[in-house]
């Protein structure tokens, strides 16, 4: 078994972090064919994903993502591909919530 974490650090605060998890998972269902589970919490939310030989969660708070997967057997063996894949297509949310908030015009 092979792990996965990665870190993101936001300032986004939770209504927006929740729109980029959605996005995201809506992405790797699709490109990945995982199954994704949004849980809603008050204070964060909870994206599980699973698919034959991935089972990981996405906590979502207004300041931070922490993903975690475990990979199996063979799938572990592309661990590093997985995870910078992973890293591309966070990232780039991120980076996209970040060019989309409104900026503040001067006084």
């Amino acid at each position: 078994m092979a792990d996965i974490h990665i870190h993101r650090d936001h300032s986004l605060g939770l209504a927006k972090a929740r729109e980029i998890a959605w996005a995201w998972a809506e992405q790797v269902e699709e490109k990945f064919d995982m199954e994704c589970t949004v849980l809603e919490g008050e204070t964060s939310d909870t994206v599980e994903f699973t698919r034959s030989g991935v089972k990981g969660e996405l906590i979502v708070a207004p300041d931070h993502f922490e993903l975690t997967a475990k990979l199996g057997f063979l799938l572990g063996a592309f661990k590093s591909t997985i995870e910078g894949e992973v890293q591309k297509e966070l990232d780039k949310l991120l980076a996209s919530a970040g060019k989309s908030s409104p900026k503040k015009k001067p006084a």
